[in-house]
Parts: structure tokens; sequence; C-alpha cells
């Protein structure tokens, strides 16, 4: 009789501590998702800083050389002024 009452305890517990390795194992996931999402963005942010950064950069420097060449053929056709 001992021995089925045992068993009995040992089952009950078994199946508790899977039920709660399966909401611990889906707490992880849901943690690991947000950790995710948040480097993503942390990334796509710095990212896009980068690419405005770098967009701002050649737009000044075509903008300086598109004014050296109108200096240039200004020159070239007033060349007394």
């Amino acid at each position: 009789m001992a021995i089925l009452l045992f068993a009995g305890v040992t089952t009950i517990a078994v199946g508790q501590t899977a039920k709660d390795d399966m909401k611990d194992a889906g707490h992880s996931v849901k943690t690991a998702a947000k950790d995710t999402g948040s480097a993503s963005k942390k990334v796509a942010k710095t990212n896009g800083h980068k690419v405005k950064t770098g967009t701002k950069k050649a737009v000044n420097k075509t903008a300086d050389k598109t004014g050296e060449g109108a200096n240039k053929v200004k020159q070239k056709t007033n060349p007394g002024s």
C-alpha cells in the first residue's frame, strides 16, 4: 500500500514539474523575443543614423563640387572679371 501511495505522489510531482517547466520555457521565449526586439530596434536606430549622416555628407560634398564647377565656368566665360 505504501508503494502505491509513494508512486502516486511521484507522478503528481513529475506532472507539476513538467507544467512548471513549460511555463518557464514560455517565459524564457517571451523574454528572448523582447530582448531580440530591443536589439533590433537599437541596431535599426544606429544604422538609420549612419545612413542619414552619410547621405548628408554626400549631399554637401556634391554641392561643394557643383559650386566649384560653377565658379570655374564663370571664370572661363568672364576672364576679365
